[in-house]
């Protein structure tokens, strides 16, 4: 049996028939690889000026096969002017060298460039190079995507400095509408420290904002508040909320009245703007807070250890049309208390649900001790996991010592 099968495929290899078949599946598999790869091969006899092409060389040059291939003086022609001089050295370095030599040019196709890699050997004979040998391959989807690569970052680098440039202005101009948040207010009954922490990754900074500072009756003006959007448009908003409140306090009216007023700015001046607020105003002698809210989370009292919420007075967001009006609310503090307002950007995170940062606030603020507040708030940001990578957020403390003096 194995003496048949021999004799057979001796048979089928010494069949001229089966020969040509082999080549045709040859040729075909080559035509194949030279589609997919979009590349052809080339030989121009310099002796004869015979010329031949493969098959997708004339579809790389758009060319009909019936106008024959373009003999090798007349290939300059066809190649993009400011190209020409690079043809021209590789043809000197394959004529006069022994090893394949390459370079990149571009030819006009129909109207359109196309990037084109040529690979050259002489053909050489025993007097020396008769003709050339090449590979030509269309590149112009490789070179047009390395070049929308390309493009795309340096877009992207710009963006990424324009982004930081913005970002510089914008801290700049919060530097100069917000007062200093470091250190604190010493007051005789009561210690006050305030924290901006800008978003962590966010290029465009939000409308977050503080005030703490003596009102002319003697008592301590209070608030948070954080305007809605990112960039100079809220920061405007924001000077414009919170320059109207400094001026607004002036008027000794309580906390639930001033944010009327402003809800009445925001509804007539900052239109399509809304915005959150706590407002209060602080007794030194009485260490009374009135306070009020515009939909704003409630500040946490820290009393004997303990950390919880304040009840939350009736208030809507600033620039919410209602009828009903802003309540106003009383707390005592006493010695040994911390009161903590903040905008919700402290707690809030997309990652996590709000409880869950409520939770840690709570937590964080039980160990913020009433006589060193800068380090017990830099402390506390970092138990609730740092600055907010996408939101601004503002943090107000209130410390009554131990001890009154």
């Amino acid at each position: 049996m194995v003496d048949v099968i021999g004799a057979a495929e001796l048979l089928s290899h010494d069949n001229p028939a089966s020969r040509d078949s082999d080549a045709e599946k040859l040729a075909a598999r080559l035509a194949h690889a030279q589609r997919l790869g979009n590349m052809g091969w080339a030989e121009w006899h310099m002796h004869s000026g015979e010329t031949i092409w493969s098959d997708q060389v004339y579809l790389i040059f758009g060319r009909d096969p019936a106008d024959g291939p373009i003999a090798l003086p007349d290939l300059a022609k066809h190649v993009e002017h400011d190209d020409v001089g690079t043809l021209s050295r590789l043809l000197w370095s394959a004529v006069e060298g022994v090893e394949p030599v390459q370079a990149e040019f571009r030819i006009r196709r129909g109207g359109e460039l196309r990037d084109l890699r040529v690979v050259l050997e002489p053909l050489m004979a025993p007097g020396g190079p008769v003709g050339l040998h090449g590979v030509i391959q269309d590149i112009t989807g490789r070179r047009r995507a390395e070049r929308m690569m390309s493009e795309s970052r340096r877009q992207l680098l710009e963006a990424r400095e324009q982004a930081a440039e913005e970002r510089h202005v914008m801290l700049a101009l919060r530097e100069a509408i917000l007062p200093d948040s470091a250190g604190g207010l010493h007051l005789p009954h009561a210690n006050v420290a305030v924290r901006y922490v800008p978003a962590e990754k966010t290029a465009s900074l939000g409308g977050d904002w503080f005030e703490a500072a003596p009102a002319p009756d003697g008592r301590l003006l209070l608030a948070i508040g954080d305007v809605s959007g990112h960039g100079l448009p809220a920061i405007a908003h924001m000077a414009q909320l919170r320059h109207a409140l400094v001026g607004l306090a002036m008027t000794g009216q309580p906390a639930h009245r001033l944010l009327a007023w402003l809800n009445d700015l925001v509804l007539h001046q900052l239109k399509e703007t809304t915005a959150t607020a706590i407002i209060g105003h602080l007794d030194p002698e009485t260490r009374v807070l009135a306070w009020g809210q515009a939909g704003n989370l409630a500040p946490i009292l820290v009393r004997d250890g303990v950390a919880s919420q304040l009840a939350q007075p009736r208030g809507v967001l600033l620039g919410a049309a209602s009828e009903r009006p802003y309540e106003l609310a009383t707390t005592r503090l006493l010695p040994g208390d911390l009161l903590l307002m903040f905008t919700d950007g402290l707690v809030e995170r997309r990652t996590r649900d709000i409880d869950v940062g409520l939770d840690l606030a709570l937590a964080a603020a039980r160990g913020v001790p009433a006589r060193d507040l800068d380090a017990g708030l830099d402390r506390l940001l970092a138990d609730i996991g740092g600055p907010n990578p996408e939101d601004d957020a503002c943090l107000l403390a209130v410390a009554v010592p131990g001890q009154i003096m």
